[in-house]
């Protein structure tokens, strides 16, 4: 009992640990963002003749765009300090594996983020824009601006890493290609609700997002199935020596 009661205090001591390292790294990234988000915003801008509509609004987009910013940056940091805590939990081959995912993950985010930013931001808007000027003068406030830009483009960073997830959930037994293919159907109105979400509510915005999710959920099935294919390879090769 003495034991157990050690284990439960390491355990939350640990935990502590993790959140006070992540919550100073991430602060140190925010301030960062604050030193230079002078630099930034003309950046994330572009060529867009923003207004603000009150002083207050400033130190608002201010604090937003750096805390998104911060979060974005901080999470591989966070990421791998949640890894350490779970570490003991874990068996070594889950260990081993879960390091070796990683950096793609960190890539997988990056290329999720390129792409909204890139592709879904400047397509939606563009012509979300075109649709208003046909009837009205349209006037952009900075904090709409930059609150599209970060709806467009952070959720992508995260629904990149899906096909990865699933590989991994694969490697470790908890999936299969055949019950990821069993569940499509669902899966596809999953990322339907999801695509509304994160999305104007109009079908152009809609389509445009939900076919790329629709993609990167039959890459990870396709990931998902070599991923099997080597695991049962191992266990065969396993079985044999132990018999």
């Amino acid at each position: 009992m003495e034991n157990s009661e050690q284990t439960l205090v390491e355990h939350l001591t640990d935990l502590r640990k993790v959140l006070i390292r992540s919550l100073i790294f991430f602060l140190l990234c925010f301030i960062i963002c604050l030193v230079f988000i002078n630099r930034l915003i003309p950046l994330l801008a572009n060529h867009y003749e923003l207004v603000m509509l009150g002083p207050l609004d400033v130190i608002r987009l201010y604090t937003g765009i750096a805390g998104s910013l911060s979060l974005g940056v901080s999470l591989p940091f966070i990421a791998f300090q949640a890894w350490l805590f779970i570490k003991p939990a874990l068996s070594d081959k889950e260990a081993k594996m879960s390091v070796l995912f990683f950096p793609a993950i960190l890539l997988s985010f990056v290329v999720g983020l390129l792409f909204g930013l890139f592709i879904v931001f400047p397509t939606i808007y563009g012509f979300l824009m075109k649709l208003g000027e046909t009837n009205f003068a349209m006037m952009i406030t900075a904090r709409e601006y930059f609150s599209f830009l970060l709806m467009s483009t952070i959720p992508f960073g995260f629904l990149f890493e899906v096909p990865l997830l699933l590989v991994f959930l694969t490697s470790i037994g908890v999936v299969t290609p055949d019950m990821l293919r069993s569940i499509r159907k669902y899966a596809y109105l999953v990322l339907a609700v999801v695509s509304a979400l994160i999305t104007p509510p109009d079908f152009f915005s809609q389509i445009l997002v939900m076919i790329p999710l629709i993609g990167l959920y039959e890459l990870g099935i396709l990931l998902s199935r070599i991923s099997f294919k080597k695991r049962v390879a191992v266990q065969q090769d396993i079985q044999p020596n132990d018999a």
